[in-house]
């Protein structure tokens, strides 16, 4: 069991608990020992994603949006509620900002009425289209504010400003990570994100659909990975406030991942090519130097294993949906 803050065992609320990442926090947490509150209200979330968990005593579930107040005993939040893919958030804009931004203020006053560390999932779509390679964290970004990415794109952008606010101004111990692309088991199968998408036709030898020409980059990180960096941050010392990028810096072209998908699944898609979304990022690649300086963190997990092991998660899900 670690220590983190002097402890050893610790009350942790995580936001979005039921979610792809968030299952495997609380995974990872319960297997350490610690008090767990996942909290969801299921609009992309999974009550299967943590049902395995219901067994352990250090479990809970609680159904609840974060949209609204809420008060509770607890020495550490992460907060990754919010829908992240673009099949959702562009079908429920103003629900997504609302996510960010109101449950950001919420999570921070109950941070500042407990005295809780609080952990801010923000995200590599805070950089937009970015015109600097690779992202760094002083990078201001090149993101449209009302286009259709904005709700997520500008939402993630303000839960910074609010959780640096009230760092300052309550001298609340708020931390900032931005995720980028993290892939693994869990990933809900229907959610729109290139390597579940890619999976899936692929495992049905269906075409594999590319929107733009498939030069445009992908950076990937596997989950365990990125779940071990939010928990070096989460451990890190108070000053250390971040925005820390949490990514792999292995960049790839969207071509060559799906490539790769094929050969994995012994697949006979081919690929085909649509018009690129508006908005959709070019180039995403990670600068992680102060993750690597300041947590210690680097991810170790290599892109075949982790796609095998993804695909073999997809293939598994495939065999127990399909009637007997």
């Amino acid at each position: 069991m670690r220590f983190r803050h002097g402890l050893s065992k610790r009350r942790i609320l995580i936001t979005g608990g039921a979610g792809f990442i968030g299952s495997h926090l609380c995974d990872r947490m319960v297997q350490e020992g610690h008090d767990v509150i996942c909290m969801d209200n299921y609009f992309t979330g999974a009550k299967s994603n943590v049902a395995h968990l219901l067994s352990y005593p250090n479990f809970e579930i609680l159904r609840f949006d974060v949209r609204e107040p809420i008060l509770l005993e607890v020495d550490e939040i992460y907060n990754l509620a919010c829908p992240a893919s673009p099949r959702h958030y562009q079908t429920e804009p103003v629900r997504t900002v609302e996510t960010s931004v109101m449950g950001a203020v919420n999570l921070l006053r109950l941070a500042r009425e407990t005295g809780a560390v609080f952990l801010q999932a923000s995200t590599s779509e805070v950089y937009g289209d970015a015109q600097v390679q690779p992202q760094g964290e002083t990078y201001y970004g090149h993101v449209n504010p009302i286009g259709p990415r904005s709700c997520y794109d500008e939402g993630k952008r303000c839960a910074e400003t609010i959780c640096f606010d009230y760092r300052r101004q309550y001298d609340v111990q708020a931390k900032v990570v931005r995720i980028f692309n993290t892939y693994g088991p869990r990933l809900a199968p229907a959610d729109g994100r290139i390597v579940s998408n890619f999976i899936l036709q692929a495992l049905h030898n269906k075409p594999i659909t590319i929107y733009g020409d498939g030069s445009q980059t992908r950076s990937l990180c596997y989950v365990d990975d990125m779940v071990g960096g939010l928990a070096a941050m989460m451990d890190s010392p108070d000053d250390v406030a971040g925005p820390v990028n949490l990514g792999n810096p292995d960049e790839h072209t969207v071509r060559e991942l799906a490539e790769l998908i094929v050969a994995l699944t012994e697949s006979k898609s081919k690929i085909i090519f649509g018009p690129l979304p508006e908005d959709d990022p070019h180039k995403r690649r990670p600068d992680i130097s102060i993750a690597v300086e300041k947590l210690d963190w680097r991810p170790s997990i290599e892109l075949e294993i982790g796609l095998s092991r993804t695909i073999g998660y997809f293939r598994r899900q495939l065999t127990f949906d399909t009637p007997s």
